[in-house]
């Protein structure tokens, strides 16, 4: 593939993963589905002149986005909490009232709509995997199923969101040019991006985020590079939701563009980058150790969240499936399976009757919220962090 970013970069190695699912957020009907499920190789590598890192085994054929792929977090009141938040925000700060908001990425509309109703605005979605659904719907929200292109880029936008989709683009840089495009010269038009923050995975260990459908591991650094490579103006970069994302506003350079010295903190970052291939192994062998002493004691355990981070924890560390059950309060997933792994997705409520011994919190940032359901539920187990 081609480098992304910065091109001339001289890329120092990370960790590799053979043969992980394509796909963590796909549905499958059955658990022989999710067996097979498609496959495909990472080798992480980083570029130090702009801090980013990538796949450099990404095979974009593999990628497939239909009706079945699933990833909306809105299910949960803590994610409700950040993603409202996030929407006032931008509406204050960008005085967003009855204006005209484009969604690249917008999944089943949760945000669109929101940020549509909450400045009385007009948005536009688009997004290969939408679902027509009346619960999910609003008379100035139009939904178009289908990638946003450079031939959507005429429909014009106040403000141009796009949530946790860069990350899975092979060529951000021609992406970046589209949403360029899309502005079409109007100086006024925030531009609205978030997606994984790879300063997560390298320093806080974030290891289960890793998934082959993220071709591109986005820092803040080379987030902020992309944008001015691309004639933008950077207003404003961000790490939220517990430092896990990364967020940028940014409108087009209105002037020659302000030159930014990160030289010390792009070294930095360096060094974590090369002692992450060894911080790496020692979680997943840490982690190795806990599943072998649920073995041993045996132990009936379960995953909460099957979202990105639990289907890979699951694919690294449970192949022959001594955990049975992925908990997900996401109906959509529900009766579903693990795509690699083949877990049955489960509701809370199986918690009532199944009574594990271990539930393992795939996202921290919900640990207060699982742990609320689980005294309703009558479960009292022994509750680990991964």
């Amino acid at each position: 593939m081609n480098f992304p970013i910065c091109p001339d970069a001289e890329l120092i190695p990370l960790i590799e993963m053979k043969q992980v699912p394509a796909h963590c957020n796909v549905l499958w009907n059955s658990q022989e589905e999710a067996l097979n499920a498609p496959r495909g190789d990472i080798r992480l590598v980083y570029a130090p002149d702009c801090g980013h890192i990538f796949n450099m085994d990404f095979d974009p054929s593999l990628m497939e986005y239909t009706q079945e792929y699933e990833n909306s977090l809105h299910f949960s009141a803590k994610f409700q909490e950040f993603a409202t938040g996030l929407a006032k925000g931008l509406i204050e700060r960008h005085n967003l009232y009855n204006k005209d908001i484009v969604e690249i990425g917008a999944g089943k509309g949760d945000f669109l709509l929101m940020m549509a109703e909450m400045g009385q605005n007009r948005g536009w979605g688009f997004d290969p995997s939408y679902v027509p659904d009346e619960e999910y719907s609003a008379e100035n929200v139009t939904f178009v199923q289908d990638f946003y292109s450079e031939k959507y880029t005429s429909y014009s936008a106040d403000m141009i969101t796009c949530r946790h989709v860069l990350e899975h683009i092979e060529d951000p840089d021609l992406f970046i040019q589209n949403v360029k495009k899309a502005v079409n010269g109007r100086m006024d038009t925030v531009v609205f991006f978030e997606m994984p923050n790879a300063l997560f995975t390298i320093r806080q260990l974030g290891i289960w985020d890793i998934i082959y459908e993220h071709c591109s591991y986005f820092t803040p650094y080379s987030l902020a590079y992309l944008f001015r490579k691309q004639e933008f103006d950077v207003l404003k970069v961000d790490e939220v939701f517990g430092g896990q994302f990364v967020t940028i506003e940014a409108k087009l350079a209105s002037g020659e563009a302000e030159q930014v010295d990160e030289t010390a903190e792009l070294a930095q970052l360096t060094e974590d980058a090369r002692a992450f291939s060894a911080n790496y192994q020692q979680k997943v062998d840490h982690w190795a150790e806990v599943m072998n002493r649920i073995k041993a004691n045996n132990q009936k355990a379960v995953i909460w969240g099957t979202g990105s981070k639990g289907v890979t924890f699951l694919n690294v560390l449970d192949p022959d499936r001594l955990i049975t059950y992925a908990v997900d309060i996401n109906p959509r997933k529900q009766g579903k399976f693990v795509g690699g792994s083949g877990q049955e997705i489960v509701s809370p409520d199986k918690l009532r009757d199944y009574q594990p011994d271990v539930v393992i919190i795939m996202n921290a940032n919900y640990e207060e919220e699982i742990g609320n359901t689980l005294k309703e539920l009558g479960v009292d187990a022994e509750i680990l962090l991964a």
